[in-house]
């Protein structure tokens, strides 16, 4: 788990419900039970700072990092696809753009990766559809400098001709072999974590939980039932993720919220009772 990529679930999943804001000692100490150190935290804050992602503010406890507007939106949007909040059903129609691709390998490379995020899957190099329109997808692109230009279409073979469509856009066969694996790999690490465990284990397991959970939305576009094959592994590895995310959650909580106070409060904090964690089948 790389520290960068460790801080946007940290904001995400646990600084944005508190404000988005954190003392760097918390953070550091709130990556510490995932193995990362405090100089990689440092480093990869900074990195974020650069990027806009986090900009410093002086807390009372000391320095800290409050998170963009930019960094606020991306967040937001991807939380509603990992809890799969507030989706509206498929209208049938897609989104469809082209683009004058960068001629330069690296710039083609990160535009394939935020267009995947924003759950669009690319017919040919210049050519990018997606059964919902992403509402950053337009300033992504006129950040880019690239010519493009953007169309609501559907398939003229109705709803077979859709399936068709998404097959070329997206390997679902691979996309379906990461949820089986995602289940197989991560069952241990939540089975582990029962009613004996540390608040800190439980965070652990469910930092690592989500962190793996959040891979797919470069990948899986969440696409309508009716475009998914049957049995659609996606579906058995949701309903997983949700049971163990929920179960472990309020554990994780109280540790996030022990890491935040301790510098302000002190180690001993009321509401960070203990509570028994529900031992379920995995």
């Amino acid at each position: 788990m790389q520290a960068r990529s460790a801080l946007f679930d940290l904001y995400g999943d646990y600084l944005r419900p508190r404000g988005g804001r954190a003392p760097v000692a918390a953070l550091v100490r709130l990556l510490a039970p995932l193995g990362i150190a405090a100089p990689a935290v440092r480093t990869a804050v900074s990195r974020m700072v650069r990027q806009g992602w986090l900009h410093p503010l002086r807390l009372s406890t000391g320095p800290g990092y409050l998170m963009s507007p930019k960094a606020a939106r991306r967040l937001d949007e991807a939380a509603a696809r990992i809890y799969r909040t507030g989706r509206a059903g498929w209208d049938g129609t897609f989104d469809l753009i082209v683009i004058d691709a960068p001629p330069q390998r690296g710039d083609r490379s990160r535009l394939a990766t935020n267009l995947a995020f924003l759950g669009y899957g690319n017919i040919d190099e210049t050519t990018w559809v997606a059964t919902r329109a992403a509402d950053d997808v337009d300033a992504l692109l006129r950040e880019s400098g690239l010519r493009y230009e953007r169309f609501t279409a559907s398939h003229a073979a109705g709803t077979a001709g859709a399936v068709a469509l998404v097959r070329r856009a997206w390997n679902l066969d691979e996309i379906g072999g990461a949820y089986e694996r995602f289940v197989r790999e991560l069952r241990p690490l939540v089975a582990a974590i029962n009613d004996q465990s540390t608040d800190e284990a439980s965070y652990a397991a469910r930092f690592r939980l989500v962190h793996a959970w959040r891979t797919f939305l470069f990948s899986d576009p969440q696409l309508p039932p009716t475009l998914l094959p049957a049995r659609w592994p996606g579906t058995a590895a949701a309903a997983f993720f949700d049971r163990h995310a929920g179960r472990l959650r309020p554990a994780a909580d109280r540790y996030v919220d022990l890491c935040l106070d301790q510098s302000s409060r002190g180690p001993t904090v009321r509401h960070l009772a203990r509570a028994p964690i529900k031992s379920v089948r995995p």
